[in-house]
């Protein structure tokens, strides 16, 4: 029986964990220095909003096949960890969680320009 190589098993996990790492830089990229309002963005970030998207793309590494499904509830379950910080105010917490969601898009394009097209199989 051929054995195949461990390298082989591992390549398509690296891409998929690339793949997610990618997203989630554009994501915040695009909100600190894509939109039209990245400049009053990058104003009104506090040190736990940086700190909850660097929570967001720790998450996101671990997911193999990204969708936007998956996406936001990585999103929202980072940020129920940081409703219950007191200093965090609530509707600041909102707002950056949706701002976060409303990214997909960005984040989406982003990826499918990386990738390019997928590959179909094609049985014999």
């Amino acid at each position: 029986m051929n054995k195949i190589p461990e390298h082989k098993h591992s390549h398509g996990l690296g891409v998929g964990v690339g793949i997610a790492a990618l997203a989630a830089t554009v994501a915040g990229a695009y909100y600190l220095y894509g939109s039209d309002k990245s400049a009053h963005h990058r104003k009104q970030v506090k040190s736990w909003m940086l700190k909850m998207k660097a929570d967001v793309m720790d998450e996101v590494e671990n997911i193999k096949d990204l969708s936007q499904e998956t996406y936001d509830k990585t999103v929202d379950n980072v940020s129920k960890k940081y409703a219950q910080i007191k200093t965090v105010d609530t509707d600041e917490l909102k707002a950056l969680t949706e701002r976060m969601k409303s990214h997909w898009k960005e984040i989406q394009a982003d990826i499918s320009d990386t990738v390019g097209p997928e590959v179909k199989k094609v049985m014999k």
